[in-house]
């Protein structure tokens, strides 16, 4: 298998979302891809999307048949701008697939895709998303 690329594990989504003021200047999402911080990893000056609008039932980041490119995070340090990490999302079979990735994994070999079961997956976003309604 060429560097660079993971075999057929199956990953482990967690997604959790800060809850802007005080703690940070806005709220954001984090998404843990087998428990690394996807956003973070990729590029450190970037903070995850408002995760209403990533979470939200039908949105950007339910997988399709169809793969479809959603931006994830935006820039954030120094200051807010225009660039954006995106991620390419798509459905195959049970199995929801992350691509056009570039991180560090464990090993400090760059991730370019990962794998998600659809049960864990789906489960997980409607998780995040049912305990952001909660929040007063």
């Amino acid at each position: 298998m060429p560097d660079g690329q993971r075999d057929s594990t199956v990953s482990t989504l967690l997604i959790s979302a800060c809850p802007g003021p005080p703690a940070c200047p806005a709220v954001h999402t984090y998404l843990f891809v087998d428990g690394l911080d996807l956003v973070a990893r990729s590029d450190s000056e970037m903070a995850g999307l408002d995760p209403m609008q990533l979470l939200r039932p039908g949105g950007p980041l339910h997988p399709t048949d169809m793969p479809c490119n959603v931006a994830v995070a935006a820039q954030e340090q120094p200051e807010p701008g225009p660039d954006r990490l995106t991620i390419r999302v798509k459905l195959r079979g049970e199995t929801v697939v992350w691509s056009d990735l570039m991180y560090p994994g464990p090993d400090g070999r760059p991730i370019e895709e990962v794998r998600f079961r659809l049960a864990q997956y789906l489960g997980e976003v409607e998780r995040a998303y049912a305990a952001l309604r909660d929040q007063p």
